[in-house]
């Protein structure tokens, strides 16, 4: 298993694929995604904090830093 700290809350996220579940054949899902905002900043963000992010407009860093 392959995991990456999101990048507003610290939590390990679980990365799925790679060489680990090969030997593994885990079927568990990928726990985040790397987000391009539209001021050109990029981060890793688990699912639990994407869903705490402004809906109503675009996300910027400044949300980012607030979670």
């Amino acid at each position: 298993m392959t995991s990456e700290p999101c990048d507003a809350c610290g939590k390990a996220v679980r990365i799925a694929g790679g060489i680990g579940d090969f030997w593994s054949f885990a079927n568990e899902s990928t726990g985040g995604i790397e987000l391009e905002l539209v001021d050109g900043s990029e981060y890793f963000l688990c699912f639990d904090c994407i869903e705490r992010l402004p809906d109503d407009r675009e996300v910027t860093a400044e949300d980012v830093a607030a979670l």
